[in-house]
């Protein structure tokens, strides 16, 4: 299986600490231009824009990088209930022309019931999967041309519409895959019957193994299949023990305080998947591996996806396969600071799994590394 490896924007802020302004950076347009090329000109497949008012806008972001990126795809948020699916559509077809199909869409479902009240969204769990499942109903409806010139009718319990289209279809066919991650059962049941692909966070091997059964199942039960991806971060440095060493000092500034109150946060919210993060650690700081070599210190703190694999090169690579063999095709990585560790994953696990500039992706002439003296070449990496 070819593995489909992506990168992080860093929308919400970026740093080399977690829960201090110590080691942080500035994230403006020059910084997200510098992350988003990195990925690009290193062979990652594409990169994930997070969404939510702790984030500068997904879509003005990514607009942003278009010209600046070559080959990247960009995996940008759609969010059912606070936009109109037609205006979805416009910018969904807009945005894959002008990147010539480097468009992604990742639906996005749950979250934190303040915050989404603040946004305008009072609906319930239940009703806001209500909601996306008539949403993304419309929006392929009218996008993919169901209705002919007459557009595409629909009327359900929430969202109404008639003779929905677009007149600038987008590039892809029908169009822009479409990702999406929950983990309650109206999560898995609108997954396996309206998704392309699965994304989980990054939970233990035997926990992800049961969530892509179960959308396996209930999608052959709508006959269709479904991909799926997976959420981490990632520590890896050139041995196991350096890489401990450094999953510790990204913690190394929290207090107990900050974490209670982060748990707190955590805990009103309504999301399975976000009560299956706290879970895995109880904000404790004492038992952080909750699998070999997967840990949950960045969950501490840090909403959504919230474990790390830690390692060497090797350790790593072997992890993702563990994840690959489930039938984990796309790999969404991010690491602190991002452009420094866009570089060292880049350079340490690419040659692993077959990514990256050595592979042929671009092909360059002269030395591969500095020339010494005037005319020594760097010996081949062994």
């Amino acid at each position: 299986m070819s593995l489909n490896l992506f990168w992080f924007i860093p929308t919400h802020g970026d740093s080399r600490y977690l829960g201090t302004s110590k080691g942080a950076r500035a994230v403006d347009a020059d910084y997200l231009r510098q992350v988003a090329v990195a990925a690009d000109t290193l062979g990652y497949d594409g990169v994930l824009l997070p969404t939510g008012r702790s984030c500068e806008d997904a879509w003005v972001v990514a607009s942003s990088l278009i010209h600046a990126t070559k080959k990247l795809k960009f995996l940008v948020a759609v969010r059912p209930g606070l936009s109109t699916p037609g205006l979805a559509v416009r910018m969904a077809a807009t945005f894959d022309r002008l990147s010539n199909g480097r468009l992604l869409i990742n639906v996005v479902t749950g979250g934190d019931p303040t915050e989404l009240a603040a946004d305008g969204l009072t609906a319930n769990h239940a009703e806001r999967y209500e909601i996306s499942d008539e949403f993304i109903r419309i929006w392929r409806g009218a996008l993919s041309g169901e209705g002919g010139d007459a557009g595409f009718d629909f009327e359900g319990k929430h969202l109404r519409v008639k003779g929905a289209k677009t007149l600038y279809p987008p590039v892809q066919k029908p169009y822009p895959p479409l990702y999406f991650g929950g983990s309650s059962e109206a999560a898995h049941e609108l997954a396996a019957e309206q998704m392309d692909v699965y994304l989980t966070w990054g939970e233990p091997p035997a926990a992800v193994a049961e969530k892509i059964a179960d959308i396996r199942r209930r999608a052959a039960e709508h006959g269709r299949t479904v991909k799926f991806g997976i959420r981490l971060h990632v520590i890896v440095r050139e041995t196991n023990e350096e890489a401990w060493q450094a999953a510790e000092r990204l913690i190394s500034h929290l207090d107990d305080d900050v974490i209670a109150k982060a748990q707190a946060s955590f805990a009103r919210m309504d999301s399975e998947g976000q009560r299956r993060m706290a879970a895995l650690h109880g904000g404790r700081r004492d038992k952080l591996e909750v699998s070999p070599n997967l840990w949950a210190g960045v969950g501490l703190v840090r909403g959504g996806a919230g474990t790390a694999l830690v390692g060497d090169a090797e350790t790593v690579a072997a992890r993702i396969r563990e994840y690959a063999d489930l039938g984990i095709e796309t790999f969404i990585f991010s690491g602190y600071p991002h452009l420094e560790e866009s570089y060292r994953f880049a350079e340490l696990v690419f040659p692993l799994l077959g990514k990256g500039k050595e592979q042929g992706e671009v092909s360059i002439t002269g030395p591969f590394g500095e020339v010494m003296a005037t005319d020594i070449v760097p010996k081949k990496a062994a």
